[in-house]
């Protein structure tokens, strides 16, 4: 009898093309096979989840938007008018936002899961951004929204955030995990360039200098992390453990998927990377990993849009995979293993 992956490797061969006709589609129709395995996957019920928080070091001079930007973007998302909204109308995905701890000057709106852990947190320049508590509390936040947020029928969910200073806390996160040079991780975020990148690079590199190395995820994330990369961790490991297969979007989800992997390594075996953001300590996290992304478009927005722009590619894998016919079923001539060879 065949193992799971010879059936799976089978069933792409023997669709009517020559093997290895459909290229990197190849490769992830049998990675969605194999989470769930079976040769013949379904795509049910998609959604991205977006968790919005502040950071205390979002007062410092690291980012080119102000720390209210990210209220007013949480409003745009409920409004229905931010980029991920878009993407997701255009295929049919739904979007939950998750308040995990944003900065609210008013009333917070409704419209949200409520998972709020404060104001945004504590500086990192001062000292932990969170204590050990807040995240565990954060963690379980995430698998809240994963079993309580999502449809039970659900097959792949994505994972997106909003947070301004949130790069910065992903690069340290990736630099403390990786071993990656925080030069090589830090990037212009919102936009900064020139004296701007340089005084973000200055005011990351005291915050590593006055913490030690983390042993753990949950470390690195009490050390540096926000709320909504606590929770977007929480909600990655979730979907893990319900068997679902994983969107990651840019540099900052991959830093909350970094967070789980080192904890848990075979969380990667569900993790699809859906596009190399336009942040230089991506491409890096990437490579250390060594995972490859559907797609380098150069983007840097966040809000899980890279899930969206993407989701449609990992569609396309599994339809050709359940609905391309045989050679068999076809009536097509295979022809001999050297021509198709040349």
């Amino acid at each position: 009898m065949t193992n799971l992956s010879e059936q799976i490797a089978d069933a792409i061969n023997n669709k009517t093309k020559p093997r290895g006709a459909l290229g990197a589609l190849e490769d992830l129709a049998a990675r969605v096979a194999t989470i769930q395995g079976t040769v013949t996957p379904v795509l049910a019920k998609p959604a991205i989840l977006v968790f919005a928080a502040d950071h205390g070091l979002a007062r410092e001079p690291v980012s080119a938007y102000p720390r209210e930007v990210t209220a007013q973007m949480a409003l745009n998302i409920l409004a229905g008018g931010a980029g991920i909204n878009v993407f997701c109308r255009q295929h049919g995905i739904d979007v939950v936002l998750t308040d995990a701890g944003v900065d609210w000057p008013g009333d917070k709106p409704e419209g949200m899961v409520d998972h709020w852990m404060g104001p945004g947190t504590a500086s990192s320049l001062a000292g932990d951004a969170m204590t050990a508590d807040e995240v565990e509390g954060c963690l379980t936040a995430g698998a809240d929204v994963v079993d309580q947020e999502v449809d039970p029928d659900s097959t792949i969910v994505g994972f997106g955030e909003l947070g301004i200073g949130n790069t910065s806390a992903a690069s340290l996160i990736v630099s403390a995990l990786t071993g990656l040079p925080l030069a090589d991780c830090v990037g212009p975020g919102t936009g900064l360039a020139g004296s701007g990148l340089a005084k973000k690079l200055e005011l990351l590199g005291a915050v590593q200098a006055r913490h030690p190395q983390p042993a753990t995820g949950r470390a690195a994330l009490a050390m540096f992390g926000g709320y909504e990369l606590a929770q977007m961790s929480g909600a990655m490991r979730r979907a893990y453990q319900t068997g679902r297969i994983l969107m990651i979007d840019g540099f900052v989800a991959t830093a909350a998927l970094l967070a789980v992997w080192r904890d848990e390594p075979g969380i990667l075996d569900n993790a699809v990377f859906c596009h190399e953001s336009g942040e230089p300590g991506h491409t890096r996290v990437l490579a250390f990993l060594g995972v490859k992304p559907l797609v380098s478009l150069g983007m840097r927005l966040g809000e899980g849009t890279g899930c969206a722009v993407a989701y449609p590619l990992i569609a396309s894998a599994v339809a050709f995979l359940t609905e391309m016919a045989s050679f068999d079923q076809a009536g097509v001539s295979t022809g001999e293993p050297e021509a198709q060879a040349a």
